[in-house]
């Protein structure tokens, strides 16, 4: 993961991994891709369309933070999701919309925070 961050011209975050929950299947691959290139693990959850929405608080104890497209996910996945946040002091991160872009955004902005303390 290194060599990619390096080569794509991204420096990795501090953080390590992250749940997305919601969004579109088709963009998951997408999604990974550029996690990847900011040295991060993507780990999806559909927001409860084939997936059961319990699983959501299995998997936040593992990751650094969860980021949510609010407009591509159900309003119980979204409440679990920052009810668990609360509860395992993770981070909470919603996203204006489920594009590659608004992912991208949202971590460069947290690389820029992550430079500058």
């Amino acid at each position: 993961m290194q060599a990619t961050a390096q080569t794509s011209g991204k420096s990795n975050l501090d953080v390590r991994s992250f749940l997305y929950v919601g969004g579109r299947d088709c963009q998951v691959a997408h999604l990974r891709q550029i996690a990847s290139n900011f040295g991060a693990e993507l780990i999806h959850h559909d927001g409860g369309l084939r997936e059961a929405v319990s699983r959501i608080d299995t998997v936040l104890p593992s990751v650094d933070c969860v980021f949510c497209p609010i407009d591509c996910i159900s309003h119980d996945a979204c409440l679990r999701v920052k009810t668990g946040c609360k509860k395992f002091g993770k981070a909470f991160i919603p996203l204006r919309n489920g594009s590659k872009s608004s992912l991208e955004r949202a971590l460069q902005t947290m690389k820029e925070r992550d430079v500058s303390q």
